[in-house]
């Protein structure tokens, strides 16, 4: 993708016909706000790929996924296009996977693994319950978590929730997947490892990940979007080969690069 500059800032020029998601010149503001929580914003989230958005704290990054997902509050301005190259409405095109888990204490895992049939435009049949379930056991066992399925959430570690919470995602099988720092809480191990079952079980969807951690979007995204401020916005060159990538030089030097643009201290 293309930088474009102008006299308000610099940010993507959306691109033609693109399949995915494309935003366009985008406008958000809080009604108890002197000013835009950022404006002219063009952003393109290419259809079966991932994309990383990294920003400071209060750019609009989670305001963003927010608003793709329609679960902003009443209180906000927007103006500006939203397009969507997918069969059906975006805010029914989305699974929403936030930092914390957000398990539901009195389920057991199965139960909040399951939790989106609940409401499910159509009721299900014992049979499809039972169905469901066990496809939901099924990928328990890929996510490491085998024999855990009538356990509550209280017994498990931050990792295992968050595995829990990734499986609960899946389960949606939604083509777009909306990632607010889901493994910003964790330890740096358990972190590379649900990065990784994430890239793997993701594949093929639509991934908008918002991270403050640039190695992170370096490790998983096709493209990655600095918010700098509330009119620029601009792209890094990822590095070549599949995701997740290995640490590399060429990263550490990208990842530095970053940090400095986003006003950060270099060593």
């Amino acid at each position: 993708m293309q930088s474009h500059s102008s006299q308000d800032g610099v940010y993507p020029v959306v691109e033609p016909n693109a399949q995915g998601i494309v935003i366009n010149n985008g406008s958000l503001q809080f009604a108890d706000a002197d000013a835009p929580l950022f404006s002219q914003l063009n952003l393109t989230f290419k259809q079966g790929s991932w994309s990383s958005v990294l920003g400071k704290s209060g750019c609009g990054k989670t305001s963003l996924l927010r608003l793709m997902a329609g679960l902003l509050p009443n209180n906000v301005h927007w103006s500006g296009t939203i397009h969507s190259s997918f069969a059906n409405p975006l805010s029914e095109s989305i699974a929403y996977m936030a930092q914390q888990d957000l398990l539901m204490p009195w389920l057991t895992v199965i139960d909040n693994v399951c939790f989106s049939d609940r409401f499910a435009s159509t009721k299900l049949t014992k049979a499809q319950q039972a169905q469901r379930k066990q496809q939901a056991s099924v990928l328990l066992v890929k996510l490491g978590l085998s024999g855990q399925e009538q356990v509550y959430p209280r017994q498990l570690s931050g990792g295992m929730k968050q595995r829990v919470a990734l499986a609960r995602t899946l389960m949606q099988d939604k083509p777009i997947v909306l990632m607010d720092e889901p493994f910003s809480a964790l330890d740096a191990v358990t972190r590379y490892r649900l990065q990784d079952l994430a890239c793997e079980m993701l594949a093929g969807k639509t991934v908008v990940l918002i991270t403050h951690d640039p190695q992170e979007a370096l490790r998983l995204s096709n493209r990655i979007y600095l918010m700098q401020s509330s009119e620029s916005v601009e792209t890094v060159a990822v590095p070549v080969g599949d995701a997740p990538r290995l640490i590399s030089a060429e990263m550490a030097q990208l990842q530095q690069s970053i940090i400095e643009q986003l006003g950060g201290r270099g060593e």
